[in-house]
């Protein structure tokens, strides 16, 4: 093999472990919003820019709660805020956490790709005929949309 990326055993325990954090996080999650398409196509956003007004004017109404209605939840403002100060820091440790693993999924992909195609040149190099009609089905298989040259026998 020309390439190894990551050479990589997971053991049983390793996977144990795994399992778990995720079923810890799940778990965690479970009470987290999942939201449609159309729900966060409708939804206000707050971004970089607009939080920094977010805060200020948070601030600016406990000074001012006199002027609020009472359907106004100035104190379910600050715990939205408290909860979103929380989890971004989180997010980002699980964004970094899921970005390794896909990384790493990526480079395990690419080092059997690699080897499956080296592999292949070596059959076709050495003339096992046998099977390589079987390779070739698997290899038609991975691309499809590729016009085929009439093989001498159907010929």
């Amino acid at each position: 093999m020309s390439q190894n990326l990551i050479s990589l055993e997971l053991s049983a325990e390793s996977l144990t472990k795994l399992d778990q954090a995720i079923a810890t996080i799940e778990e965690v999650f479970a009470p987290f919003l999942s939201l449609s398409t159309e729900e966060v196509r409708g939804l206000a956003k707050m971004g970089d820019k607009s939080e920094q007004f977010c805060r200020q004017t948070a601030l600016v109404l406990e000074q001012n709660q006199e002027i609020l209605p009472s359907t106004f939840y100035l104190g379910e403002m600050h715990k939205d805020i408290a909860a979103f100060d929380a989890l971004r820091q989180r997010l980002v440790r699980l964004r970094g956490v899921l970005a390794k693993g896909e990384d790493t999924g990526l480079a395990l992909g690419s080092d059997i790709f690699t080897a499956a195609l080296e592999g292949y040149a070596l059959m076709k190099m050495y003339g096992k005929a046998e099977w390589l009609d079987e390779l070739r089905q698997a290899m038609a298989v991975r691309s499809p949309g590729r016009p085929r040259k009439p093989s001498a026998a159907a010929v």
